[in-house]
């Protein structure tokens, strides 16, 4: 309500009464606002209540709700705004230092997020209390939940705010074992998935070890390498075709305009792919995807552009891009009984029913 009042920008250049949250401001504005606040929180009431009838309505049919979870949050953001202490911003309500990692796969530059970092020393003093309250409420809304950038627990990519790329940053170290152990005290068995991908040191896996946790396996970044085995996955993982920030497997494998991989990479993945599946170009999709659920991880998943064949039109998203993201819907005509019958097949060949 109060961003609105302000013409929707960001908290940093609300009225400074208003952006440090004086009492007396907030209190006036609760009394001006009344009829907006009230709104709101109707609507807010009546969306969880809904989303907790489909929750329960998944969980009837063995469904699971899979969510994914950011490790950061946004700068404006309302709880960067009622917490700022909890992250690197000054008095001015700027960030010291963002967020990002260093050139990878996705990006020579690699990523600038932007995102404020946490004062990981205050979230100890705390015990944790806000990630403990920020998982029991994800826990209300899903059955399991990957977190995004779990490398950033053990030590995070620190850039100096105003930098232009993500090159100018430096590794510090992140809350390590503390955190989940305060979790895991507050809460019981944590429903966790690690995105434990790019480059991951020894002391990354030992932390994901330490709380049990699965990591991820993506076809994409190892079905292309001669020699990878797929039977030597852990079982304690998820096995992915590829992820909503990779292209569609036709896409990846026929490579495009955004493939920051060389020709001579493309070729070499093709030709390893198709060795390793014994299919052809025309059914890599369908093959990638039954390698996943052929695979010793627990859990399986392929995005629906690649149940379906799809080529990079119908790519999710691309990392380090705003533009023209997550517009892709399935039209409904194209779950067919073809095939609805050839993954009900698959899920029985693979021995992944749940009954």
């Amino acid at each position: 309500v109060l961003k609105t009042a302000h013409g929707e920008r960001p908290w940093v250049e609300w009225d400074p009464a208003y952006a440090r949250r004086d009492p007396t401001a907030l209190a006036k504005a609760r009394n001006d606002f009344r009829d907006s606040i009230e709104s709101t929180r109707i609507t807010q009431f009546l969306f969880d209540a809904q989303w907790s009838q489909l929750k329960a309505h998944a969980s009837a049919r063995g469904i699971c709700l899979f969510g994914d979870m950011p490790i950061y949050i946004a700068l404006d953001s309302a709880d960067a705004w009622a917490h700022p202490e909890m992250l690197q911003i000054g008095p001015d309500g700027l960030p010291s230092a963002v967020a990002g990692v260093p050139p990878d796969y996705f990006s020579e530059d690699g990523q600038l997020w932007g995102n404020p970092l946490y004062d990981w020393e205050y979230h100890e003093r705390t015990g944790y209390r806000w990630w403990i309250e920020r998982m029991q409420h994800t826990m209300h809304q899903t059955h399991l939940v990957r977190i995004d950038h779990f490398r950033g627990f053990e030590s995070f990519w620190s850039v100096p705010f105003g930098a232009e790329t993500a090159r100018a940053g430096e590794w510090l170290p992140g809350p390590g074992g503390a955190l989940f152990q305060a979790m895991r005290e507050a809460l019981g068995s944590l429903p966790i998935v690690a995105e434990d991908l790019g480059v991951i040191t020894p002391e990354v896996d030992q932390l994901r070890h330490d709380y049990g946790l699965p990591g991820m396996v993506v076809l994409q970044f190892e079905a292309g390498n001669p020699g990878f085995d797929p039977q030597a996955i852990e079982e304690n993982s998820v096995c992915y075709t590829g992820t909503h920030d990779n292209d569609t497997t036709v896409g990846w494998f026929r490579g495009n305009g955004d493939d920051t991989r060389s020709q001579a990479e493309i070729e070499q993945a093709r030709k390893a792919v198709l060795e390793l599946t014994g299919g052809t170009e025309e059914t890599v999709h369908s093959d990638l995807v039954r390698l996943a659920f052929s695979s010793p991880s627990a859990l399986a998943i392929a995005p629906l552009q690649d149940f379906l064949g799809l080529d990079s039109a119908a790519r999710f998203n691309t990392p380090g891009t705003t533009i023209d993201n997550w517009r892709w819907r399935m039209p409904e005509q194209a779950i067919t009984d073809q095939l609805l019958g050839w993954t009900r097949a698959l899920v029985a060949d693979t021995s992944r029913s749940n009954g």
